[in-house]
């Protein structure tokens, strides 16, 4: 299967190609978000060129659908839709979580038998996009739909009991860019480690046979990106608040020295 993958949801950019050869893949890293739009077209040209190949050759387009930069998921949407749109192809969004849970997974915990991933991207504005994971060989289960919550939230979200009839994983991490940015307010269990992580194109890659399989790829003109928050910037006067509000504290900080 030769397939096409971009993830821009972040500030890195990633996007991977299966070349001719089985399991030989072309993969590309760069800056991502807004940086990408200017980039993503040039770059997809020029894997398509080392690997030979024309776009026409691909079975489908796959891109991060989101949650994550707005701007970013719209690029990819629109670079993929129009894409597949010219060479008559199919579109699969891939959940940009999804992704990030499979790259933790491919490089932390390859030969376990079940694995789950808690799946964590900074949303900024003080919260957090969060979806759960889990994979027991080539079967997969969300457990929890991508949300938007607050740092302080996801140990109870994340221990909230699995459905009886799912298997128990042997292997259980939390992964991806918080650990830095919200560090003690996450409180994983303890044992649970908190691995850095990212959305790869090429762990799209690895994902795409099993949700294509599942009948998750669509026409172009049905492909969307996944927007957990409606919400993309604070208002004026809630910066206002926050100004405000760090004004005070470190005057309170100044008073106590």
């Amino acid at each position: 299967m030769r397939l096409l993958a971009f993830d821009t949801s972040t500030d890195r950019m990633t996007v991977a190609l299966t070349g001719p050869a089985p399991g030989q893949p072309w993969q590309c890293a760069s800056a991502g978000g807004a940086a990408a739009s200017a980039s993503l077209i040039a770059t997809v040209r020029a894997l398509l060129d080392q690997a030979n190949l024309r776009l026409q050759d691909l079975d489908a387009i796959c891109f991060g659908s989101g949650p994550g930069s707005f701007t970013g998921l719209r690029t990819a949407c629109a670079v993929a839709q129009g894409l597949a749109l010219g060479a008559d192809l199919r579109v699969l969004p891939v959940p940009s979580l999804l992704s990030l849970a499979q790259a933790a997974r491919a490089v932390h915990a390859p030969g376990e038998s079940c694995v789950r991933v808690t799946a964590l991207l900074d949303a900024r504005m003080d919260e957090v996009y969060a979806a759960s994971y889990l994979w027991q060989g080539d079967r997969l289960w969300c457990l929890h739909a991508p949300c938007l919550m607050a740092p302080e939230q996801v140990a109870a979200w994340a221990a909230q009991p699995l459905a009886p009839d799912l298997p128990l994983p042997t292997w259980h991490a939390w992964a991806g860019n918080v650990a830095q940015a919200y560090g003690p307010r996450l409180a994983p269990p303890p044992g649970t480690p908190c691995l850095q992580a990212w959305p790869q194109a090429q762990a799209m890659l690895q994902l795409a046979p099993v949700l294509m399989a599942q009948g998750l790829a669509v026409p172009p003109e049905r492909a969307l990106p996944l927007y957990v928050r409606d919400k993309v910037a604070k208002t004026t006067e809630e910066r206002a608040l926050e100004k405000a509000g760090k004004a005070q504290a470190a005057a309170g900080l100044h008073g106590h020295a």
